[in-house]
């Protein structure tokens, strides 16, 4: 490691003394290795900004070790989906390496096309059968729990969050245990996922893992959870499980450890993002008691329109296609992304390259990375009316959902990225989004609900460019079965 770090720093020096023409302006701070990353996490968005300001919307950021181009107009986003010099994979596999331990990808090409492969079943037909699967947990872990508490029960928002989202995602992609110990399991497994979880950041770091306390044992432990020894215990896999698990016996034995940590790079993926995204959206949801009336009357009206009543039990029944058309509720999950993701779209340059914009070409190095960063157009007022509050009817327009954004009187192709760009895109939004509308139509439709803390949450920074924002706090809350 120190030898690792000692090359990076004797590169580094070389390149910031060595500028080359055409390059992008440099900012580069004074502290060795970091460069400008503690400035970075402490606020990006402010940060980014202030630099754009200074040096135009294309600049190189030293931070972490590690030469950042980054491309901040709107307008020239396609020019990183048109060289083939620039890899999402590349930057992908070493977060897997660093992250879950999966080495293979790094040297096996058609490992990745084949696990790549599997993504279509996250679509169309196969995703349909993953809603309706999903619908059919979350019906049973309310009628077991939630739809008992008939009396006002006091939670922690994001604990609360936490434990519906990781039950569900668990039971619809990789089915539910025979054991007769399955809610233990999900317990643990939850939990361990959770501390694991939390040291995300770091894991991503050159930080070598056996300083990080105890989280090689739990990532040990979690993978040995998900090796196939234990996942043929359940019962019910996913289409896309089932089909990764084909694709992943090619290239390892049953036994070989890869296989587990395979499993849980997806099932990270999974609920990683979903779990925040649900905070906030109930977050703000709770703040705004009039954003939830429209919600529980787009909701109402659907229900009967299809002949649903509200009773006792779980009647309820709603496909995707239905979900989709209650354009407030759809609104209200794109405004809790549009400010709280704050993924940055991040590519590896394979080899030397010039990108070729309208304003002025720039050279770029093999090995730098170049990225978007979607929060400068997510807040930016010129895009979005006051983007610091919360609207949750942002995203309609007559009553259908809006669609139309522009700057320098410019329709904008890119307004809203909060799931990637291009073939890179998150192949599970799709799934994620309609978990979380799911949720929040029986959270709405079946309960009282009330915010007990009126301390303001703010957002944890240390993901810094990576995912939606998790909450530095919870919150109180407070909801029972309306009568």
């Amino acid at each position: 490691m120190c030898i690792k770090i000692r090359k990076d720093l004797i590169f580094s020096c070389f390149c910031l003394l060595f500028r080359r023409p055409g390059e992008p302006p440099l900012i580069k701070g004074w502290l060795p290795y970091l460069g400008e990353a503690l400035k970075l996490q402490k606020d990006p968005l402010g940060f980014l900004r202030t630099l754009q300001k200074q040096h135009g919307d294309t600049f190189t950021l030293f931070a972490g070790g590690k030469y950042i181009t980054f491309i901040l107009d709107p307008f020239q986003y396609q020019l990183i989906m048109k060289t083939h010099k620039l890899s999402f994979r590349i930057f992908s596999n070493k977060l897997s390496r660093k992250v879950f331990s999966i080495k293979k990808l790094e040297t096996t090409d058609d490992l990745s096309n084949d696990l790549h492969g599997c993504y279509h079943l996250l679509q169309g037909k196969s995703l349909d059968v993953l809603t309706e699967t999903m619908m059919q947990n979350l019906k049973q872990v309310f009628e077991l729990h939630l739809l008992k508490t008939t009396n006002w029960d006091m939670a922690h928002l994001l604990t609360f969050c936490s434990s519906i989202i990781f039950e569900i995602t668990l039971k619809t992609i990789y089915g539910k245990s025979l054991a007769g110990n399955g809610e233990k399991f999900i317990t643990e497994l939850r939990d361990n996922f959770l501390k694991f979880d939390d040291k995300f950041p770091y894991l991503i770091s050159d930080i070598p893992i056996e300083l990080l306390g105890n989280i090689k044992s739990i990532r040990k432990k979690l993978i040995k959870h998900l090796a196939s020894e234990h996942l043929g215990k359940t019962q019910g896999w996913s289409e896309i499980v089932q089909m990764r698990q084909d694709v992943l016996e090619k290239y390892y034995t049953l036994e070989d450890f890869e296989v587990g940590a395979h499993h849980l790079g997806f099932l990270w993926a999974s609920v990683t993002n979903t779990i925040p995204t649900m905070f906030w959206a109930m977050y703000y949801l709770l703040q705004h008691p009039e954003a939830m009336a429209v919600l529980r009357d787009e909701i109402d009206h659907l229900l009967q329109s299809t002949g649903q009543k509200k009773g006792s039990g779980f009647p309820m029944h709603l496909t995707r296609e239905q979900l989709d058309n209650l354009v407030y509720l759809e609104s209200t999950v794109l405004e809790v992304l549009r400010i709280r993701s704050f993924s940055s779209i991040i590519r590896f340059v394979q080899e030397d390259l010039t990108l070729h914009s309208e304003t002025q070409d720039y050279c770029l190095r093999k090995g730098d990375l170049v990225a978007l960063f979607p929060p400068v157009i997510h807040y930016d007022p010129e895009i979005f009316e006051a983007p610091e509050e919360f609207r949750f009817d942002r995203f309609v327009e007559d009553g259908k959902k809006k669609t139309t954004f522009f700057k320098k009187g410019k329709r904008l192709k890119y307004y809203l990225l909060p799931f990637g760009i291009g073939t890179s895109k998150c192949p599970g939004r799709f799934l994620a989004v309609a978990e979380i509308k799911q949720l929040l139509v029986v959270l709405l439709t079946y309960f009282d609900l009330e915010l007990i803390d009126d301390k303001p949450v703010i957002a944890n920074r240390s993901r810094l460019l990576l995912g939606v924002q998790h909450p530095a706090s919870d919150v109180f809350f407070r909801y029972k079965v309306k009568t």
